[in-house]
């Protein structure tokens, strides 16, 4: 007894029936060119039964069938055709001649084995397509609206192929179908419009027609035909059938089409973006077979049809599309301008709004609602993050037309927010983008009760419903938007990127700033501690002087003396201004990098420091000086300031001497500056780069303590490094590293 309701096709095993049509019959040949397998209806069709070919080479197979000794006959022939093809799916091979009948082979695979499947030459449909196949595409694509397409193309196949009915058959999202054009005989009841539920073609049967683009049905009253294997003529075998033109049909969609009155069909696949689009369905209401000639020029008819509906809706969807990508466009550009992602998204003239079809759109950021168009109000959106939450959690995605399946309380807002697509901008936190669209109701006129089970007889055999099961039945589809297409859900997830781009630009911006917040609060350090402290000492010379001269006022000379130790004072406090001005300025100084010829830089340097040194024992001598990529101003200070240092520090010595030298590495460039002055304890070699920082050792020398912070500073400005190797009496080496002279970077 039959206990399946509608669902029992889609787990029906369609692909290995193992029976095929009987109109024709079936060999299957193993690796040893035996065969293994032979439809039962053999006998009907050669007068030969399955018992005497079964396990026979196939030349010994066509021997008994053609009743005349063959050797690498055309069956063989066949055989080695198929087995030398790659990519096998189905070909004509060869005719063959059997109790004077002309019949047509076809090879396909079937896993190990190559079928043989054999029909009749002659066809129910006399007249040659070939002559009026092109003038039939010729009108078919006359018209490039989309809907005029297709009715062409309706009636143009049923010129060519005389079904009394054919129809555009057009699957939705879920599987269910809808005649989308049809062409008819007078008489006929019209079913254009109408829309059948997705267990009338199951998703397997579906599978099937995105392999094999044409299947002709041609007698829904004649009995299929077991397929035998030599192994035991009473067991029926499973053999896959995936591309066998002869596959037997479904006993549920046999009287599925008997319920309809249909004696015969034919449909063509419409296949779009390798999927498939829909069926050209056709509908005789007598046993019709047509010949695999004929088929293969309908199903150039069906590819022709293909490639129109990809061009027409292309064009549709361009038209369509455009307006909403000029939104996306304009919104990526005032993100890459730096507006504020909440005023990018809602506060132009291009919001979210226009970005996506929909007619409310909110940005939830930063615990705020930002909002275009119309939405539910606040209470409804904060019950939509917690949905969203849950269902963003995995993918980040989440649409739905019909929101009250997963939130009851939409049904308030239908005509707001029947539908929502969202996506989520942060794994780690919940700020989204969403999109609403309302309600909009629907009246679908389906051919019969979708929902109506599978009626079992007293027989208990399974009918899929009872003849009247056609008759019109209208169903109002309420709480429904729109559906989001693929086109909608590709634009919210390239937007998403876009606005996850932006975020990410400010984060690393916002990096980039508090890294510099953090070096300016170290030197705001540096100077407050100057302040407070060094430039304290100066302050206090001063007002103890001013003190004092009140105090003795009455003697000149101790007025002057006292006046000078004031104008000292008041001269280093100066000096110490403009080092830390010159020290602040660096930060703010524009870097020029060009090749600097550092021979010639150095020699005016050298000439510069021994005339204002005036000390005839002084050397300074200079080595080899090569090339190096930086700034001339910053170089200059540079080593102004260290050459300058080690004069300095080594004018107390009886023969001063400065030796400055380059060499170069795979990566870089290393200068040296040497002296044999006073030398610096290693406690303060890192020290000594410090604001206001100075050795004890250099306590005799004139210095305010910032030049080598200068120098540090400037050498962070131009990539440099600056490292210090020195002993206490046996002078200092200053080793200054820069990246190596990149040609090809100034040249450019």
């Amino acid at each position: 007894m039959h206990t399946a309701d509608l669902t029992n096709c889609d787990r029906e095993p369609i692909h290995i029936p193992g029976k095929i049509q009987s109109h024709g019959f079936l060999l299957a040949i193993d690796t040893d060119q035996k065969v293994c397998y032979c439809s039962e209806n053999i006998a009907d069709h050669t007068a030969v039964t399955s018992a005497e070919l079964l396990g026979n080479h196939i030349d010994q197979a066509e021997s008994i069938m053609t009743d005349h000794p063959v050797k690498n006959g055309r069956l063989w022939s066949c055989l080695q055709r198929a087995q030398s093809t790659q990519n096998l799916q189905t070909f004509t091979a060869y005719y063959l001649d059997i109790q004077n009948k002309v019949y047509q082979m076809i090879a396909s695979r079937s896993d190990s084995y190559i079928l043989l499947e054999f029909e009749p030459h002659y066809s129910d449909l006399d007249r040659d397509l070939q002559q009026v196949v092109s003038r039939s595409l010729s009108e078919m694509l006359s018209d490039k609206n989309m809907s005029n397409l297709l009715n062409n193309a309706a009636d143009q196949v049923k010129q060519v192929i005389g079904y009394e009915r054919v129809m555009i058959y057009k699957f939705h999202e879920d599987g269910h179908g809808e005649v989308v054009a049809e062409s008819k005989n007078d008489g006929l009841e019209p079913w254009l419009g109408l829309h059948y539920p997705a267990s009338d073609i199951p998703k397997q049967a579906r599978e099937l027609y995105k392999k094999n683009f044409v299947r002709l049905i041609a007698d829904v009253d004649a009995e299929p035909s077991a397929i035998l294997t030599f192994q035991n003529d009473s067991v029926h075998a499973v053999l896959d059938l995936t591309d066998s033109h002869l596959r037997a049909v479904s006993p549920l969609h046999i009287q599925y089409l008997k319920n309809m009155g249909v004696a015969s069909s034919f449909s063509v696949s419409i296949i779009y973006q390798n999927e498939l689009w829909g069926l050209i369905a056709c509908h005789s209401y007598t046993p019709r077979f047509i010949n695999l000639a004929r088929r293969e020029t309908a199903r150039l008819i069906g590819q022709v049809l293909s490639s129109a509906i990809s061009f027409r809706q292309q064009e549709e969807d361009r038209v369509q599309q455009g307006y909403h990508r000029k939104a996306r466009e304009s919104i990526t550009r005032n993100l890459l301008r730096n507006i504020p992602i909440e005023e990018a998204l809602t506060g132009q003239e291009q919001t979210l709004l226009q970005a996506v079809y929909s007619t409310g759109a909110l940005l939830y950021y930063e615990g705020q609602y930002f909002i275009a168009g119309r939405v539910p109000d606040r209470p409804f959106l904060d019950e939509l993050l917690d949905l969203l939450a849950q269902q963003t959690r995995e993918t980040n995605c989440f649409h739905t037309e019909k929101l009250t399946a997963f939130m009851p309380a939409a049904a308030a807002y239908k005509h707001l927010a029947a539908g929502i697509a969202a996506c989520r901008l942060s794994r780690d936190i919940q700020e989204y983008m969403i999109w609403f669209r309302p309600e909009q109701i629907v009246s679908v006129k389906w051919a019969g009760n979708p929902d109506k089970p599978i009626e079992v007889d007293d027989k208990g055999f399974g009918h899929i419903a009872p003849r009247n099961s056609f008759a019109v039945w209208s169903q109002q589809v309420e709480l429904t938007a729109e559906s989001w297409s693929k086109y909608d859900l590709e634009a919210i997830g390239q937007l998403r990127d876009e606005v996850n781009y932006s975020l990410s630009r400010k984060a690393s911006e916002l990096k980039l700033l508090n890294e510099k917040l953090r070096e300016a609060y170290a030197e705001l350090d540096t100077f407050s501690y100057t302040i407070s402290h060094d430039l304290k000492n100066p302050l206090t010379t001063i007002k103890s002087f001013a003190q004092l001269i009140l105090r003795h006022a009455g003697d000149p000379e101790k007025v002057r003396s006292m006046a000078g130790r004031i104008e000292g004072g008041a001269f280093k406090m100066q000096d110490m201004i403009d080092e830390v001005l010159s020290y602040s300025k660096v930060g703010q100084t524009e870097v020029d990098l060009k090749a600097i010829n550092m021979q010639t830089l150095l020699e005016n340097l050298r000439h510069d420091l021994l005339i204002a040194a005036q000390n005839p024992d002084l050397t300074i001598e200079l080595r080899s000086t090569p090339t190096v990529q930086g700034d001339e101003m910053m170089l200059l200070q540079v080593f102004s300031n260290l050459i300058g240092n080690a004069v300095k520090y080594s004018s107390k010595v009886s023969k001063p001497r400065v030796v400055v030298s380059g060499y170069e590495t795979e990566q870089n460039v290393t200068y040296e500056i040497k002296d044999n002055g006073v030398g610096i304890d290693l406690l303060y070699h890192d020290k000594i780069f410090e604001l206001f920082s100075r050795s004890p050792s250099g306590a005799d020398f004139e210095g305010s303590g910032v030049g080598l912070a200068i120098v540090r500073r400037m050498l962070e400005k131009l990539n440099g490094k600056i490292t210090l190797e020195s002993t206490p009496g046996q002078g200092s080496i200053f080793k200054v590293n820069f990246r190596k002279f990149d040609a090809a970077l100034l040249l450019n």
